[in-house]
């Protein structure tokens, strides 16, 4: 069993279990919430952009939008059972989607016992149920938790992370994890990674058919000559720009949803747990030094990692990274413990 530190109020004020909870509960709900009206958006959008592709100049505005709402309402029935059935098989196979996007296996106890002994020390100090344990093979330095119930709640450490943390530095990262987890954090990432994968692949799909149509459709806008060729073109890239900014816009939505402060409180959970602030700020610093990259297709699920790999630089491209990053800075979250 680790014991508990003794820290400031102020350090406590991030250990609020139950008002994380609470908050991103509420957050995972608005984002069911504003899930479907964004693609209902999209749906009437790209009626619009094929009825003003497809008629003639001189047809009426009001008409126009007439019709594509009118369109919209007739498939809203099977967008919506297209989309909820989408959603529901991603978001009951996240521990297979995960795991296929990291490489991450079971973890047997016979195989290392010392995690084990670990992750259950912590769980049984803050009172959770003990979640599967799975490994990455590979000498760099992370860890993530992820699943979105009991069943699927998920602590994952790669081998490097294991041979080169002590047992103060594993706990206090395994610690981490598992505050995310009793955070509910897990849950709003998983429902955040599956809404982002469906809108990128509806904004490819729309914008796919939107290209082909303007290429090979039977748009009556363009003259027979070629002569509007031009104003063609940049109404193309105009449309891309819409799909793009709509989607951009989600993206964003999804990262104000998933606030930085997580991480200070799941540090400040984890080094409560393994009763050592010091050793979690020692462990940042190893894992920061050689973190395991993003797969560049799955940036997605990056951001479950202890440290994003994105951070790591210097100067000026260090900043941006860290003012459009699910994560805050290793520096300041290394600070933050030091100064306990």
């Amino acid at each position: 069993m680790f014991p508990p530190v003794h820290v400031s109020s102020y350090y406590m004020q991030y250990v609020g279990i139950r008002t994380q909870q609470a908050r991103n509960n509420f957050r995972s709900v608005l984002l069911l919430c504003l899930f479907p009206a964004i693609i209902l958006f999209l749906v009437w959008l790209f009626f619009v952009i094929i009825n003003y592709m497809g008629t003639d100049p001189n047809y009426y505005q009001a008409d126009l939008m007439a019709t594509s709402t009118d369109q919209a309402i007739q498939v809203l029935p099977w967008v919506v059972i297209i989309v909820a059935a989408w959603f529901f098989i991603a978001y009951m196979s996240n521990t297979a989607m995960v795991r296929k996007a990291t490489g991450a296996r079971p973890l047997e106890r016979s195989e290392n016992p010392r995690v084990y002994n670990i992750v259950e020390n912590l769980t049984m100090t803050c009172g959770m149920p003990m979640p599967k344990v799975n490994v990455i093979d590979t000498p760099e330095l992370n860890a993530f938790a992820s699943g979105v119930d009991n069943a699927s709640y998920t602590v994952t450490v790669t081998t490097g992370i294991c041979d080169r943390l002590n047992d103060e530095e594993l706990a206090g990262v395994i610690g981490h994890e598992l505050t995310h987890i009793r955070n509910r954090d897990t849950r709003l990432l998983i429902i955040s990674i599956v809404f982002v994968g469906i809108m990128s692949t509806v904004m490819s799909l729309a914008f796919r058919i939107v290209w082909n149509n303007f290429l090979y459709g039977g748009s009556r806008r363009r003259s027979s000559n070629d002569k509007n060729s031009g104003v063609s073109i940049i109404f193309a890239i105009a449309i891309a720009a819409v799909l793009a900014a709509v989607g951009y816009f989600f993206t964003l939505l999804t990262r104000f949803a998933i606030s930085r402060k997580r991480e200070y409180m799941a540090d400040a959970g984890g080094a409560e747990l393994c009763g050592n602030p010091l050793a979690l700020a020692s462990a940042l610093r190893k894992i920061s030094a050689n973190p395991m990259p993003a797969s560049e297709d799955r940036e997605d699920v990056a951001q479950l990692f202890i440290i994003h790999s994105s951070l790591k630089g210097n100067g000026f491209t260090s900043f941006l990274s860290e003012l459009f990053s699910t994560h805050p800075s290793t520096e300041s979250r290394i600070a933050y413990l030091e100064q306990f």
